[in-house]
Protein backbone atom coordinates (compact mmCIF):
# COMPACT_ATOMS: atom_id res chain seq x y z
CA UNK A 1 0.00 0.00 0.00
CA UNK A 2 1.74 3.58 -1.01
CA UNK A 3 2.50 5.70 1.70
CA UNK A 4 0.25 8.76 2.33
CA UNK A 5 2.14 12.16 1.92
CA UNK A 6 3.29 14.34 5.03
CA UNK A 7 0.66 17.20 5.57
CA UNK A 8 1.81 20.46 4.09
CA UNK A 9 4.72 22.35 5.63
CA UNK A 10 5.43 26.19 5.12
CA UNK A 11 8.75 27.02 4.07
CA UNK A 12 11.34 27.72 7.08
CA UNK A 13 14.07 29.36 6.74
CA UNK A 14 16.97 29.05 9.06
CA UNK A 15 19.39 31.56 10.75
CA UNK A 16 23.05 31.08 10.47
CA UNK A 17 24.25 28.01 12.42
CA UNK A 18 28.29 27.65 13.59
CA UNK A 19 29.80 24.61 14.94
CA UNK A 20 32.26 24.57 17.84
CA UNK A 21 35.46 22.93 18.34
CA UNK A 22 33.59 19.60 20.07
CA UNK A 23 31.20 19.68 16.76
CA UNK A 24 33.86 19.55 14.35
CA UNK A 25 36.31 17.23 15.86
CA UNK A 26 33.41 15.16 16.07
CA UNK A 27 32.77 15.55 12.55
CA UNK A 28 35.59 14.71 11.72
CA UNK A 29 35.76 11.72 13.89
CA UNK A 30 33.15 10.45 11.14
CA UNK A 31 34.19 11.85 8.57
CA UNK A 32 35.98 8.40 7.13
CA UNK A 33 32.94 7.28 7.06
CA UNK A 34 31.21 10.06 4.51
CA UNK A 35 34.30 11.01 2.52
CA UNK A 36 34.18 14.78 3.85
CA UNK A 37 33.58 17.00 6.88
CA UNK A 38 30.81 19.80 6.32
CA UNK A 39 30.17 22.55 8.46
CA UNK A 40 26.35 24.37 8.25
CA UNK A 41 25.82 28.32 7.29
CA UNK A 42 22.32 28.84 6.22
CA UNK A 43 19.80 25.75 5.34
CA UNK A 44 16.15 25.97 4.21
CA UNK A 45 13.56 22.83 5.08
CA UNK A 46 11.58 22.09 1.49
CA UNK A 47 8.08 20.05 1.69
CA UNK A 48 8.37 16.69 -0.23
CA UNK A 49 6.32 15.54 -3.33
CA UNK A 50 4.43 12.42 -2.90
CA UNK A 51 6.24 9.30 -3.09
CA UNK A 52 6.66 8.49 -6.74
CA UNK A 53 4.04 5.54 -7.76
CA UNK A 54 6.86 2.48 -8.10
CA UNK A 55 7.41 2.77 -4.56
CA UNK A 56 10.86 2.37 -3.90
CA UNK A 57 12.00 5.93 -3.18
CA UNK A 58 10.07 7.78 -0.76
CA UNK A 59 11.85 11.21 -0.16
CA UNK A 60 9.91 13.14 2.86
CA UNK A 61 11.49 15.97 2.93
CA UNK A 62 14.51 17.89 1.65
CA UNK A 63 16.96 20.46 3.19
CA UNK A 64 18.98 22.90 0.82
CA UNK A 65 22.27 23.72 2.85
CA UNK A 66 25.07 25.47 1.73
CA UNK A 67 28.57 24.68 3.66
CA UNK A 68 32.10 24.86 4.33
CA UNK A 69 33.63 21.83 2.96
CA UNK A 70 37.39 20.81 3.51
CA UNK A 71 39.39 18.26 1.98
CA UNK A 72 41.74 17.76 4.57
CA UNK A 73 42.04 15.08 6.75
CA UNK A 74 42.98 16.94 9.86
CA UNK A 75 40.08 17.74 12.43
CA UNK A 76 42.16 20.89 13.48
CA UNK A 77 42.01 22.81 10.18
CA UNK A 78 39.26 24.99 9.41
CA UNK A 79 36.55 24.36 6.06
CA UNK A 80 36.92 26.18 3.25
CA UNK A 81 35.20 26.39 -0.15
CA UNK A 82 31.34 25.78 -0.59
CA UNK A 83 29.07 23.10 -1.47
CA UNK A 84 25.36 22.77 -2.28
CA UNK A 85 23.78 20.01 -0.63
CA UNK A 86 20.43 18.35 -0.59
CA UNK A 87 19.77 16.15 2.40
CA UNK A 88 16.39 13.96 1.67
CA UNK A 89 14.70 11.21 3.88
CA UNK A 90 14.41 7.93 2.42
CA UNK A 91 12.79 4.36 3.15
CA UNK A 92 15.23 1.85 4.74
CA UNK A 93 16.22 -0.43 2.48
CA UNK A 94 19.23 -3.26 2.28
CA UNK A 95 21.76 -0.88 0.71
CA UNK A 96 22.28 0.83 3.51
CA UNK A 97 23.08 -2.29 5.92
CA UNK A 98 26.83 -0.57 6.65
CA UNK A 99 26.20 2.81 7.21
CA UNK A 100 23.12 2.26 9.89
CA UNK A 101 26.01 -0.02 11.08
CA UNK A 102 28.60 2.36 11.89
CA UNK A 103 26.05 4.89 13.31
CA UNK A 104 24.99 2.30 16.06
CA UNK A 105 28.09 0.85 16.63
CA UNK A 106 28.09 1.79 20.31
CA UNK A 107 24.17 1.65 20.86
CA UNK A 108 24.94 -0.88 23.54
CA UNK A 109 28.11 1.24 24.82
CA UNK A 110 30.87 -1.78 24.79
CA UNK A 111 28.56 -4.80 24.85
CA UNK A 112 28.90 -7.61 21.95
CA UNK A 113 25.57 -8.12 20.70
CA UNK A 114 23.54 -8.91 17.60
CA UNK A 115 23.84 -5.51 16.18
CA UNK A 116 23.63 -6.78 12.33
CA UNK A 117 20.43 -8.76 13.21
CA UNK A 118 19.06 -5.27 14.91
CA UNK A 119 20.17 -3.59 11.82
CA UNK A 120 18.37 -6.30 9.53
CA UNK A 121 15.63 -4.92 11.65
CA UNK A 122 15.50 -1.62 11.68
CA UNK A 123 16.01 -1.98 7.20
CA UNK A 124 13.28 -4.58 7.00
CA UNK A 125 10.43 -2.68 8.45
CA UNK A 126 10.47 0.09 6.00
CA UNK A 127 6.90 1.24 6.43
CA UNK A 128 7.73 3.15 9.72
CA UNK A 129 11.44 4.99 9.99
CA UNK A 130 13.59 6.62 8.02
CA UNK A 131 17.04 6.91 6.90
CA UNK A 132 19.00 10.73 6.02
CA UNK A 133 21.38 10.66 3.13
CA UNK A 134 22.58 13.30 0.91
CA UNK A 135 20.27 13.02 -2.30
CA UNK A 136 22.04 11.45 -5.35
CA UNK A 137 25.33 11.07 -3.61
CA UNK A 138 27.65 8.38 -4.79
CA UNK A 139 29.12 7.42 -1.82
CA UNK A 140 25.46 6.59 -0.25
CA UNK A 141 26.47 8.29 3.11
CA UNK A 142 23.73 7.73 5.68
CA UNK A 143 24.22 11.21 8.02
CA UNK A 144 21.12 9.80 10.58
CA UNK A 145 18.16 6.97 11.04
CA UNK A 146 15.05 7.17 13.20
CA UNK A 147 12.61 4.43 13.90
CA UNK A 148 10.29 2.59 16.55
CA UNK A 149 10.56 -0.94 16.79
CA UNK A 150 8.19 -3.06 18.42
CA UNK A 151 9.48 -4.79 21.70
CA UNK A 152 6.91 -7.76 21.71
CA UNK A 153 6.77 -8.15 18.05
CA UNK A 154 10.31 -8.82 17.68
CA UNK A 155 10.75 -10.55 21.16
CA UNK A 156 12.26 -13.42 20.07
CA UNK A 157 14.77 -12.04 18.16
CA UNK A 158 18.50 -12.60 19.31
CA UNK A 159 19.31 -9.18 19.34
CA UNK A 160 16.12 -8.38 21.10
CA UNK A 161 16.74 -10.50 23.92
CA UNK A 162 20.54 -8.80 23.95
CA UNK A 163 18.70 -5.49 24.34
CA UNK A 164 16.51 -6.82 27.06
CA UNK A 165 19.17 -8.23 28.55
CA UNK A 166 21.40 -5.60 28.68
CA UNK A 167 18.96 -3.13 29.94
CA UNK A 168 18.05 -4.67 33.22
CA UNK A 169 21.85 -5.29 33.55
CA UNK A 170 22.57 -1.57 34.06
CA UNK A 171 18.73 -0.41 35.18
CA UNK A 172 18.97 0.82 38.28
CA UNK A 173 16.76 -0.36 41.57
CA UNK A 174 13.82 2.25 42.02
CA UNK A 175 12.66 1.50 38.16
CA UNK A 176 14.01 -1.71 37.98
CA UNK A 177 10.65 -2.89 38.08
CA UNK A 178 9.31 -0.87 35.90
CA UNK A 179 11.54 -1.47 33.04
CA UNK A 180 10.55 -5.37 33.80
CA UNK A 181 6.94 -4.47 32.67
CA UNK A 182 7.72 -2.49 29.99
CA UNK A 183 10.18 -4.91 27.99
CA UNK A 184 8.06 -8.38 29.59
CA UNK A 185 3.99 -8.29 29.90
CA UNK A 186 3.76 -4.92 28.29
CA UNK A 187 5.87 -5.44 25.56
CA UNK A 188 3.67 -5.36 22.68
CA UNK A 189 2.60 -1.99 23.33
CA UNK A 190 5.70 -0.65 23.53
CA UNK A 191 8.26 0.92 20.88
CA UNK A 192 12.12 1.34 21.29
CA UNK A 193 12.85 3.97 19.41
CA UNK A 194 16.30 4.34 17.87
CA UNK A 195 17.52 7.80 16.66
CA UNK A 196 20.92 8.08 15.94
CA UNK A 197 23.10 10.88 13.48
CA UNK A 198 25.73 12.39 12.68
CA UNK A 199 27.03 15.41 15.13
CA UNK A 200 27.13 18.19 12.86
CA UNK A 201 23.37 17.21 11.27
CA UNK A 202 21.23 20.62 10.90
CA UNK A 203 19.32 20.96 13.38
CA UNK A 204 16.17 22.01 11.28
CA UNK A 205 15.82 18.66 10.32
CA UNK A 206 14.79 17.47 13.86
CA UNK A 207 11.16 18.50 13.04
CA UNK A 208 10.17 16.96 10.13
CA UNK A 209 12.01 13.79 10.46
CA UNK A 210 10.31 13.32 14.11
CA UNK A 211 6.69 14.57 12.70
CA UNK A 212 7.78 12.02 10.00
CA UNK A 213 8.40 9.11 12.09
CA UNK A 214 5.02 9.21 14.57
CA UNK A 215 2.36 10.33 11.48
CA UNK A 216 4.13 6.69 9.95
CA UNK A 217 3.36 5.45 13.63
CA UNK A 218 -0.22 6.70 13.35
CA UNK A 219 -0.76 5.29 9.59
CA UNK A 220 0.17 2.11 9.98
CA UNK A 221 -2.21 1.26 12.49
CA UNK A 222 -4.86 2.01 9.79
CA UNK A 223 -2.84 0.96 6.83
CA UNK A 224 -1.07 -2.21 7.78
CA UNK A 225 -2.18 -5.22 5.58
CA UNK A 226 -3.28 -7.45 9.04
CA UNK A 227 -4.82 -6.68 12.44
CA UNK A 228 -1.62 -7.97 14.23
CA UNK A 229 0.53 -5.30 12.29
CA UNK A 230 -1.73 -2.89 13.08
CA UNK A 231 -1.45 -3.25 16.58
CA UNK A 232 2.35 -3.91 16.79
CA UNK A 233 2.10 -0.01 16.02
CA UNK A 234 -0.28 0.83 18.58
CA UNK A 235 2.56 1.97 21.34
CA UNK A 236 1.32 3.51 24.54
CA UNK A 237 5.09 3.77 25.92
CA UNK A 238 8.60 4.39 23.89
CA UNK A 239 11.80 3.71 25.41
CA UNK A 240 14.51 5.60 24.51
CA UNK A 241 18.47 4.52 24.74
CA UNK A 242 20.48 7.59 24.40
CA UNK A 243 24.05 9.23 26.00
CA UNK A 244 24.77 13.17 27.51
CA UNK A 245 27.09 14.72 28.72
CA UNK A 246 27.60 14.77 32.95
CA UNK A 247 29.48 17.48 34.84
CA UNK A 248 32.04 15.60 36.71
CA UNK A 249 31.95 15.44 40.58
CA UNK A 250 34.28 18.15 42.65
CA UNK A 251 36.70 15.15 43.12
CA UNK A 252 37.26 13.63 39.60
CA UNK A 253 37.06 17.87 37.68
CA UNK A 254 40.61 19.33 37.32
CA UNK A 255 38.84 23.26 37.86
CA UNK A 256 35.26 24.23 37.96
CA UNK A 257 33.49 27.05 36.36
CA UNK A 258 30.39 28.59 37.78
CA UNK A 259 29.10 28.84 33.98
CA UNK A 260 29.09 25.04 33.36
CA UNK A 261 25.81 23.15 33.23
CA UNK A 262 25.05 19.96 35.26
CA UNK A 263 24.00 18.49 31.94
CA UNK A 264 24.90 18.96 28.40
CA UNK A 265 22.16 16.98 25.62
CA UNK A 266 24.27 15.49 22.63
CA UNK A 267 20.80 15.84 20.56
CA UNK A 268 18.70 18.43 21.46
CA UNK A 269 15.39 16.50 21.66
CA UNK A 270 16.88 13.84 24.58
CA UNK A 271 16.22 17.09 26.75
CA UNK A 272 12.98 17.36 25.88
CA UNK A 273 12.15 13.43 26.16
CA UNK A 274 13.93 13.49 29.97
CA UNK A 275 11.36 16.41 30.86
CA UNK A 276 8.78 14.12 29.28
CA UNK A 277 9.92 10.59 30.75
CA UNK A 278 7.57 8.64 33.31
CA UNK A 279 10.94 7.25 34.47
CA UNK A 280 14.75 7.43 33.64
CA UNK A 281 18.27 6.04 34.87
CA UNK A 282 21.61 6.50 33.93
CA UNK A 283 24.45 4.37 33.63
CA UNK A 284 28.02 4.27 33.68
CA UNK A 285 29.67 3.99 30.06
CA UNK A 286 33.32 1.62 29.54
CA UNK A 287 33.59 2.55 25.93
CA UNK A 288 36.65 4.72 24.84
CA UNK A 289 35.67 8.30 25.29
CA UNK A 290 37.55 10.99 23.30
CA UNK A 291 36.22 14.41 25.14
CA UNK A 292 37.09 17.58 23.32
CA UNK A 293 38.81 20.38 25.20
CA UNK A 294 35.77 22.32 25.87
CA UNK A 295 33.94 18.81 27.97
CA UNK A 296 36.71 18.23 29.51
CA UNK A 297 35.35 18.27 33.31
CA UNK A 298 32.34 16.54 31.88
CA UNK A 299 31.54 12.83 32.24
CA UNK A 300 29.58 11.34 28.92
CA UNK A 301 27.11 9.03 30.43
CA UNK A 302 24.04 6.55 29.25
CA UNK A 303 20.51 7.38 29.63
CA UNK A 304 17.57 5.18 29.45
CA UNK A 305 13.92 6.80 29.26
CA UNK A 306 10.36 5.73 29.41
CA UNK A 307 8.10 8.10 27.44
CA UNK A 308 4.31 7.32 27.39
CA UNK A 309 2.88 7.94 23.72
CA UNK A 310 0.24 10.72 24.74
CA UNK A 311 3.14 12.49 25.46
CA UNK A 312 4.24 12.86 21.93
CA UNK A 313 2.63 15.54 20.52
CA UNK A 314 3.49 17.62 23.56
CA UNK A 315 7.22 16.84 22.57
CA UNK A 316 6.47 17.89 18.67
CA UNK A 317 5.61 21.19 19.64
CA UNK A 318 8.19 21.35 21.90
CA UNK A 319 11.12 20.66 19.12
CA UNK A 320 9.90 22.49 17.02
CA UNK A 321 9.66 25.93 19.66
CA UNK A 322 13.29 24.71 20.42
CA UNK A 323 14.40 24.47 16.95
CA UNK A 324 12.59 27.72 16.30
CA UNK A 325 14.18 30.03 19.02
CA UNK A 326 16.45 32.88 17.70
Amino acid sequence: MPRRPMRHRGLVISRPLTFSQFARQSAARVASVYTAKRQMHTAEVLQKSPPNSAGNKSVKNKLKAKKEQSESSSSEEEFDGNVQVDFAFFDPKADDFHGVKTLLQTYLDDKEWDLSGFVDLILEQTTVGSIVKIEDDEDNGIFALVTALNLGRYKDQKCMTEIREFLLKVSQEDVIDDLRSLLGKEAHSVGLLVSQRVTNLPPQLLPPLYDGLFNEVSWATEDEPTEELKNSFRFKFYIIVTKFYKLKTAGQKRKHSVNEEAIIYLKPEDEIFHKLSSWSFEFSLNSPQIAPHELRNYQQTGLVMSVKADKISTFQQQLQSLIEEP
